[in-house]
């Protein structure tokens, strides 16, 4: 029976994991710059989808709050008509505008909490009690 060297065995091993891992860094070299650019495409595209969701968000909600003013808007003139016709009744009612105002200064003077209050004579200007805050003697 001959001799084998066992060393001899395992250089065949040796060559075809040197070849094998030889190939796979080859392919690496070849395979890796172009699954770089194919990831950064990707990233891209996902960046961009991204950019042009958050301008219809942004769309939307512009036109929702145009939407909500304009409403809103017309809200208030409806509200100004309907106190403008019910101040003119108001007016009518108590025979123009003097009556009107005459009315406004009651209400002001009913719901007043004050114990002292001035009210204005003719001439438009209030009659003041100057003996009343004269020093006492």
């Amino acid at each position: 029976m001959a001799y084998r060297n066992p060393l001899e065995a395992n250089a065949g091993c040796s060559m075809l994991g040197l070849g094998i891992a030889g190939v796979l860094l080859v392919g690496l070299l070849v395979v890796w710059p172009q699954y770089r650019v194919y990831s950064q495409r990707l990233a891209g595209e996902a960046a961009l989808a991204e950019a042009q969701s958050s301008r219809q968000v942004a769309i939307l909600e512009a036109r929702a709050k145009k939407e909500s003013a304009v409403s809103l808007a017309e809200a208030e003139v409806i509200r100004a008509e309907g106190a403008a016709k019910a101040n003119q009744i108001l007016q009518n009612s108590l025979g123009g505008p003097e009556g009107y105002l005459r009315y406004l200064q009651i209400q002001a003077l009913e719901d007043s909490k004050a114990q002292l209050i001035y009210v204005p004579t003719e001439a438009g200007l209030p009659v003041t009690e100057a003996r009343r805050l004269a020093p006492a003697e």
